[in-house]
């Protein structure tokens, strides 16, 4: 697996930015993803770390949804903040899991980011809806650790 500067091109982490954007549109709900090379500590316990880093707390609904990726472990986490998580079922995020773990397989890195951000979006549509007032509360740009 390639390093952190190599595990994404310029064009690919635009495409993935875009993808948040995209996905963002239809939910009130806010995604975020960092790319680190590697973790000594339990990977679901960095996510939510660097969820606390990023400020991701800060949302209005509770509705923050972290994509984190170590690069070298050959792992990520997916991580949503308790209010999506206690209005959703316990494997909720399974299909998008499921999505990004296939592309991963293949070394096809952008698009199983790209793919997991937009079903991730969808996931959040029926339980955050986009509203009117609504506003981006946390960045769309891709963090690096």
């Amino acid at each position: 697996m390639p390093l952190v500067e190599e595990f994404l091109t310029k064009d690919e982490e635009q495409e993935i930015i875009e993808a948040i954007r995209i996905a963002e549109k239809n939910t009130s709900g806010e995604i975020r993803v960092h790319i680190e090379a590697t973790t000594n500590k339990d990977h679901f316990e960095r996510a939510l770390e660097v969820f606390h880093l990023l400020k991701m707390f800060n949302t209005k609904d509770e509705n923050g949804v972290l994509i984190y990726v170590a690069v070298e472990d050959h792992k990520f986490v997916i991580y949503g903040d308790k209010g999506i998580n206690n209005v959703v079922d316990k494997d909720f995020w399974d299909s998008t899991k499921n999505i990004m773990q296939n592309h991963f397989k293949n070394t096809d890195f952008k698009q199983g980011l790209v793919d997991g951000i937009l079903k991730a979006g969808e996931e959040l549509k029926a339980h955050f809806p986009w509203s009117i007032d609504d506003e981006n509360e946390l960045s769309n740009e891709i963090s690096k650790g």
